[in-house]
């Protein structure tokens, strides 16, 4: 194996990180962007306001993505075992 190997296994890594990250990350922008708004609009401050639609949003977000998260973990988890097995 290698540099160029191991900066491949490396970037994919990080690619499929960034993949599974990104369904609850997009949401949790989205939902406290509008939050952020209607504080906004009606001048209420109130700190725990941000966090609990947050986290029902994200905890439901990532129960719905986990078949898409499983799958990219799984097909990343098999190419690295082909790469372990082609090194022998």
């Amino acid at each position: 194996m290698n540099e160029a190997d191991v900066l491949e296994v490396l970037r994919d890594g990080i690619w499929a990180v960034l993949l599974i990250a990104l369904p609850a990350l997009v949401v949790a922008l989205a939902v406290g962007v509008c939050i952020s708004l209607l504080q906004a609009l009606t001048q209420v401050q109130e700190m725990t306001l941000t966090f609990v639609p947050k986290i029902v949003v994200i905890l439901v977000t990532t129960v719905l993505a986990l078949p898409f998260m499983y799958a990219t973990l799984a097909t990343y988890s098999e190419r690295l075992a082909d790469l372990i097995v082609a090194m022998d």
